[in-house]
């Protein structure tokens, strides 16, 4: 399948929009804390039983990511976002039945196993495609793609909410709502595939350098370099922390305020996630268009130790003051929305613009770990503690103490990064040759 090639005179902006349809679609994943108490409720689940979608969706998203980027990268973003599209609202629809029967086994099936498989595909979509229309900015332009992956919760957090207000918090009015779900974001999916191009040479823009300048690494010498793993634990760790939060977010943020004269409703909680999902969008497009101008080494020292200042405040004092724990909570999620944001254009400046694609995908594995370990860690100590008779915020301080020390990892990792060593490099007329051989014939 050959991906289609923009026409003469194609503006480059329309791309995002493309992948911003497909974005802010697949982004429904952050918004699935709003679904644990109507789950735990309906079907008599424990918070690490009903986690176990979530997690079963990123884990598929990393290894989909993985195993499918070269197929992104050779049959164009076209071809992945339809799969995607497939796979995602799919994912609902067989949810909708699980919820329907009360087999909660469908709902880990459709929404973690398909639905999943839909995320990986759909998140690594536009990446490469973005890339190539903007070497000049490649931060601000994965920034503003994957910002729709962080802002999808933004959409579906209060929507889901009245979904499940309108309908019902029981099995069938959550029925009802994956399954208006899944209807929806097909249609909005849609979008995307109609609209998305790839450029028709290698330099999209006059004003932009060659997409074939620089360095350039295939998929995979990548993965035998150190720099590929320095950063998969950057990444696995920056993750971690931030998705421990975002997992358990509505029934956290009730947890530590539950005691207080000021507790927490479950319609504030759930504009609680709506402002981690704004926050999270907000350091896609923010830092990574940052790490344009200060460099990706230097955000990413941003991202780790300042997150790790953020949870310190939440464990000490996060109980004494509400504004002091929401404003600690949203930067920590716009250092994790900015650090999936900033790593494809991290990867372009060590690997190049050849099969980044698929190298990025591979390094998606390490959101596949994170997704399991931060939910994980988050929710085995809260459930151990409550059932040694703890509440409230005491719940969660092992759990912060353990992120700091995760975040610390990451920072180390990320000062270990250096250029890739020259006998990784692709001679540039191979190279170019390749990416020639590559290019879908212009009309």
């Amino acid at each position: 399948m050959s991906p289609p090639v923009a026409p003469p005179g194609w503006s480059r902006w329309l791309v995002p929009p493309a992948a911003l349809s497909v974005h802010l679609s697949i982004g429904q994943a952050y918004a699935w804390s709003v679904f644990k108490p109507p789950l735990e409720s309906a079907l008599g689940l424990s918070g690490t039983q009903s986690a176990l979608p979530f997690q079963l969706a990123i884990v598929m998203l990393g290894l989909s990511a993985a195993f499918g980027g070269t197929l992104v990268e050779r049959n164009g973003p076209r071809w992945a976002m339809t799969v995607a599209l497939v796979c995602f609202s799919s994912g609902f629809l067989i949810s909708a039945l699980g919820a329907a029967t009360e087999q909660y086994w469908l709902i880990v099936l459709g929404y973690g196993f398909v639905g999943g498989t839909g995320l990986g595909i759909g998140y690594i979509s536009p990446v490469s495609t973005l890339i190539k229309w903007f070497p000049d900015r490649p931060g601000m332009a994965t920034g503003i793609a994957i910002m729709g992956f962080g802002g999808g919760a933004l959409i579906a957090s209060p929507w889901s909410a009245q979904m499940l207000k309108s309908f019902g918090s029981d099995s069938s009015g959550i029925a009802v709502a994956f399954l208006v779900h899944g209807l929806t974001y097909a249609v909005f999916m849609t979008l995307g595939v109609l609209l998305v191009r790839v450029p028709r040479g290698e330099r999209p823009s006059p004003s932009a350098p060659s997409a074939l300048d620089g360095v350039q690494v295939s998929a995979r010498n990548a993965v035998r370099t150190p720099q590929f793993w320095c950063l998969w634990v950057v990444l696995c760790m920056n993750v971690t922390a931030g998705i421990g939060i975002l997992e358990k977010a509505a029934p956290m943020i009730t947890d530590f305020f539950a005691d207080t004269s000021t507790p927490v409703t479950a319609s504030a909680a759930a504009g609680f996630v709506a402002l981690l999902s704004a926050a999270n969008m907000a350091g896609r497009i923010g830092w990574s268009s940052t790490s344009d101008l200060i460099g990706r080494k230097n955000i990413y020292r941003v991202y780790l130790g300042g997150g790790a200042l953020m949870y310190a405040l939440i464990a000490w004092l996060g109980d004494s003051s509400k504004p002091l724990f929401i404003l600690s909570a949203l930067v920590i999620l716009s250092f994790y929305g900015g650090g999936f944001a900033t790593v494809p254009a991290y990867l372009k400046d060590l690997f190049g613009t050849y099969q980044v694609g698929a190298i990025h995908g591979r390094l998606l594995t390490a959101w596949s770990t994170a997704g399991v370990l931060g939910p994980l860690i988050v929710n085995r100590i809260a459930d151990h503690q409550e059932a040694a008779g703890r509440h409230g915020s005491s719940l969660y301080g092992t759990s912060f103490l353990i992120m700091i020390g995760l975040l610390a990892v990451g920072f180390v990792a990320n000062e270990l990064v250096r250029p890739v060593d020259a006998r990784h490099h692709i001679p540039a007329p191979r190279e170019a040759a390749d990416v020639a051989r590559q290019q879908p014939e212009s009309a």
